[in-house]
C-alpha cells in the first residue's frame, strides 16, 4: 500500500514538473497593430499620440525587444521557438498619420515597424501617405508590405460572381499590390495583412498558394505551430487604448494548440469560418498541455463568458446567444502561472444574414 502511495505521489510530482517546464518554455512573441495615430481621426480606428507614446514607453521600460516583423516570420517559416518578450509593431491601411505621427516617434527610438498598405489609396488624398513618404520610411528601415489594392472584404463574392472568378479576382488584388510595392519601393516581402482582418478557409488557401505569410486582426501571441495564413495580432485603437489593457496583452503567451476544428453542432463538423446569423458554432481545441483544459475561460464578442466543455480531452466552446451579422470572435484565455501573464487564443467568425447574404457595412 505504501509503495502504491509513493508511486502515485511520484506520478503527480512528474505531472506537475512537466507543467512547470512547459509553462516556462512557452515563448511569447507578440505582434501589435495600429491604424491611425491621431486625435483627429475616427475614434474606432485611432489611438492618440499620447496613448501611443505611453505604450511605447512601457515596452522600453520593461525590457521588451522590438524587432522587424520579417525576423519573426522567418522564425515562423522555420517552425522554431520564438523569443520571449519580443514585439513587432505593425500599421494597416496607408494612413498619413503613420508617417506624420508614428514614424518620427519610432525612428527616434530606433525601432523598426511594418506598414501594410492598400496601394490604390496611396497619394489619393491628405488622409493617405504618398509613395515618396513611403520611400523615405523604407530608407529608415520601415518594411512596406501588402494590404491588397482596394482593401475589399476578401471572403465576399460579388453578385453573380462564380467561385473561379472570385479566386482570380482575389489573387489579382494581392498580386497587383505586390507588384506595385516592388516597383515603387524596390522590394516587397512575401507577407500580407488581410483587409479588416477578414479571412476564411478559401482566402487562406489563396494566400498559401501565392506563397504569403498572412496576418489577421484576431488577438493572440505567436507560436511556432501557428497557422501561417492566420497569424494573430493584437489591435489597439478605439476602445482598446488604455495602458492596462496594453500591458496585459503584450505579456500574453500563446495557448499551445495541437489542433483546431469547428462544428455546426456536436455531430456536424464544418470546414469554413463563415456562418449564418442565428448560428452558434462550436470551437474545438486540442491542446499540447491537457492540464490547461479545465483552466480555460472563453468569451464571445458582445456576450461575455460563453459555454465551455471538456469532451475527450478537447475543449469545446460555444456562444450562449446566436451570433449577429458581422465579425465575431471567441477569445479563450487561461492563467499562465506567472504574475500578469495569460495564455490566449482567438477565433474569428464571419457572420452573414440568415440567407447567407452579407449585410454589415464597411
Amino acid at each position: 500500500m505504501r509503495k502504491a502511495r509513493v508511486a502515485a505521489s511520484s506520478v503527480k510530482f512528474f505531472a506537475l514538473l512537466l507543467s512547470i517546464v512547459f509553462a516556462s518554455s512557452a515563448q511569447a512573441a507578440v505582434v501589435i497593430l495600429y491604424h491611425h495615430v491621431s486625435s483627429s481621426t475616427p475614434k474606432s480606428t485611432s489611438i492618440s499620440p499620447a496613448h501611443f507614446e505611453a505604450q511605447m514607453d512601457y515596452l522600453a521600460r520593461n525590457d521588451f525587444k522590438v524587432v522587424p516583423l520579417l525576423e519573426l516570420t522567418e522564425t515562423l517559416r522555420k517552425g522554431e521557438p520564438l523569443p520571449d518578450k519580443t514585439v513587432a509593431i505593425t500599421f494597416d491601411d496607408s494612413y498619413a498619420s503613420v508617417y506624420e505621427s508614428a514614424f518620427p516617434r519610432l525612428k527616434k527610438r530606433g525601432w523598426p515597424f511594418t506598414f501594410f498598405v492598400n496601394t490604390d489609396s496611396i497619394g489619393t488624398s491628405k488622409l493617405f501617405v504618398s509613395w515618396d513618404q513611403l520611400r523615405e520610411m523604407a530608407k529608415h528601415g520601415v518594411t512596406i508590405a501588402n494590404h491588397t489594392t482596394q482593401h475589399n472584404h476578401l471572403p465576399r463574392r460579388k453578385k453573380d460572381e462564380s467561385i473561379v472568378q472570385w479566386r482570380v479576382r482575389i489573387a489579382s488584388e494581392i498580386n497587383q499590390a505586390q507588384t506595385k510595392i516592388e516597383q515603387e519601393i524596390g522590394t516587397a516581402p512575401m507577407i500580407m495583412a488581410y483587409p479588416f482582418g477578414e479571412y476564411d478557409i478559401d482566402v487562406q488557401q489563396i494566400a498559401k498558394k501565392l506563397g504569403y505569410i498572412a496576418f489577421g486582426q484576431q488577438s493572440g501571441a505567436l507560436y511556432e505551430k501557428v497557422d501561417l495564413q492566420s497569424v494573430p495580432r493584437f489591435p489597439f485603437g478605439g476602445s482598446f487604448t488604455e495602458l492596462d489593457d496594453f500591458i496585459m496583452k503584450v505579456n500574453t503567451k500563446p495557448l499551445p494548440t495541437r489542433s483546431v476544428s469547428f462544428y455546426r453542432d456536436k455531430n456536424t463538423e464544418q470546414k469554413n469560418l463563415i456562418v449564418k446569423a442565428g448560428d452558434k458554432p462550436w470551437l474545438v481545441l486540442e491542446l499540447d498541455n491537457a492540464a490547461l483544459l479545465k483552466k480555460i475561460n472563453c468569451f464571445a464578442t458582445g456576450q461575455g463568458a460563453i459555454t465551455v466543455e471538456v469532451i475527450d480531452n478537447k475543449l469545446w466552446a460555444q456562444a450562449k446567444q446566436p451570433l449577429n451579422p458581422g465579425r465575431t470572435r471567441y477569445n479563450c484565455t487561461a492563467y499562465a502561472g506567472e504574475k500578469g501573464r495569460f495564455y490566449w487564443y482567438t477565433q474569428q467568425w464571419l457572420v452573414t444574414d440568415r440567407k447567407g447574404e452579407w449585410t454589415y457595412g464597411d
